[in-house]
């Protein structure tokens, strides 16, 4: 019987295996109402230092188990999240403010990615093999892991760092976002009964314990998924430790779309993957590239598309595909993206807004209609359900366009001529291009960026890699001794 837990209840941070109360508490804010959650507890550098004293003694027996046995308990915290799924989906809506259903999703995506890593084992492979010799590359934990986690993924992104660390034999410190710490401390209430003592533990702070993790000379690598300013932060504190870390980091996605597409087919999987989660995914499409020859169809059919079909609410309210944007900050940058619509002289296909109706943090979606590429709107990432739509009609030139920002996340092409298609995708710089579609992801796929967009990649057999330090082994079969 998997174990049970209580929404509400909070009663410290994870460590050791133990809960361990703090004297600072805080709360977050429900964004779609404005209220306060529950208390959660604010970690001290002396918590982390204990931490991290745990988790170093811990990695001497785990590092050393086999990957079967810790593939086994990965696997039994997977039935553990899945029994527990409703209330975790629940929650994941109250704290974060996304629909239920892809909350939901969210959920049984992490189930899914959980399973599937713990058949992802990194083994020995063979560089040379005579009657003398054999020289083999082996990959062994790095040590102690610290991942810091975002706030609109906070379960898929957060145990998508937390698998393929303990898989690889590492121990690992997880900080859930301040905005959103309340599923992440729940999975490691699930996880307690499960992992070995200081194997896996989570700490919910401040602002300030980030950079106490970076910098803390018993932490060995980080894995961190947050904008590209906090990225370079944190890749600047790694070094003063030469720490190892993998940077998950922003991007405004290009969507290249061909004149030769049926509109009808296309449009409806272009728009959602405009606005899904109030447009707070990092490769959502954020500048989408239409041929001129069916610009304006194009542009009239998704402006009625989303006026029909993009509806925006509470995330338990049925049918809402745009929940509220998820904190305060985010809620007055992005309203301050839409300011610029007036301000900038922009056209505006799609006049969205902040409403004012309620104490949440409500936008409806926009669409901005051919704006200057050097447009704000064009150049930065808004992080919320406001896009532009731009002309083209040189192949070559639509690529340096999409090309030409320092951000290389994702990128798609959407045509029914597949050999144009592809030789456009391979020609654009990106972790992820997709042909006739948009954000695909899975659990044995690399995930990455290109330039700015980040540094090494999650998931699959490469992100298993990233977690580990190679050893080449020389193993000489005639005794010298």
């Amino acid at each position: 019987m998997a174990a049970q837990f209580d929404i509400k209840s909070y009663p410290g941070n994870i460590i050791n295996g133990k809960f361990v109360s703090t004297q600072a508490t805080r709360h977050s804010i429900d964004p779609a109402t404005g209220e306060a959650l529950y208390e959660v507890p604010v970690a001290t550098k002396h918590a982390l230092d204990a931490a991290v004293g745990h988790a170093r003694e811990a990695f001497k027996t785990w590092s050393k188990t086999s990957f079967d046995e810790r593939a086994k308990l990965v696997l039994r915290w997977a039935d553990a999240i899945e029994a527990n799924k409703d209330e975790l989906g629940k929650l994941l809506t109250m704290e974060q403010g996304k629909p239920i259903d892809l909350a939901n999703t969210e959920v049984g995506l992490t189930v899914q990615w959980l399973r599937t890593f713990a058949t992802l084992e990194l083994k020995d492979e063979v560089l040379d093999d005579n009657e003398e010799r054999t020289i083999y590359l082996t990959r062994v934990p790095i040590g102690v892991c610290g991942a810091i986690v975002p706030w609109n993924w906070p379960v898929l992104l957060g145990l998508g760092k937390v698998g393929p660390a303990l898989l690889t034999g590492n121990t690992l410190i997880m900080k859930p976002s301040p905005f959103t710490p309340y599923c992440d401390l729940k999975l490691g209430e699930l996880a307690m009964g499960i992992f070995p003592p200081g194997v896996f533990q989570v700490l919910s702070g401040g602002d300030d314990l980030g950079p106490w993790m970076t910098e803390h000379p018993g932490i060995d690598m980080i894995t961190f998924t947050g904008s590209i300013e906090t990225g370079k932060r944190v890749a600047a504190s790694c070094a003063k430790t030469l720490k190892r870390y993998v940077l998950e980091l922003g991007g405004n996605d290009a969507a290249i779309v061909c004149e030769d597409v049926d509109i009808s087919k296309c449009l409806p999987k272009i728009t959602m993957m405009a606005f899904l989660n109030s447009g707070q995914i990092c490769m959502c499409a954020k500048r989408i590239y239409v041929h001129e020859k069916i610009y304006d169809e194009f542009r009239d059919a998704m402006v009625e598309f989303t006026k029909n079909h993009v509806k925006t609410g509470g995330g338990f309210e049925p049918g809402v595909v745009v929940g509220p944007v998820q904190n305060d900050m985010q809620f007055k940058f992005v309203k301050d993206m839409y300011a610029d619509i007036d301000k900038c002289g922009w056209t505006a296909a799609l006049q969205g807004k902040a409403r004012g109706d309620s104490k949440g943090y409500f936008i409806e979606p926009a669409i901005i209609d051919n704006p200057p590429d050097d447009s704000r709107i064009v150049v930065e990432e808004p992080f919320g359900p406001i896009v532009p739509l731009l002309k083209w009609s040189d192949e070559d030139e639509v690529i340096d366009r999409a090309n030409g920002l320092k951000t290389g996340l994702g990128a798609s092409v959407w045509a029914k001529d597949l050999e144009r298609a592809e030789r456009i995708a391979r020609r654009l710089s990106a972790g992820s291009v997709w042909v006739n579609s948009h954000f695909d992801v899975a659990p044995n796929v690399p995930f990455g960026g290109h330039k700015e967009s980040g540094s090494g990649v999650e998931w699959g057999i490469e992100g298993m890699k990233k977690f580990t330090n190679t050893t080449s082994l020389w193993v000489w079969k005639k005794v010298f001794a």
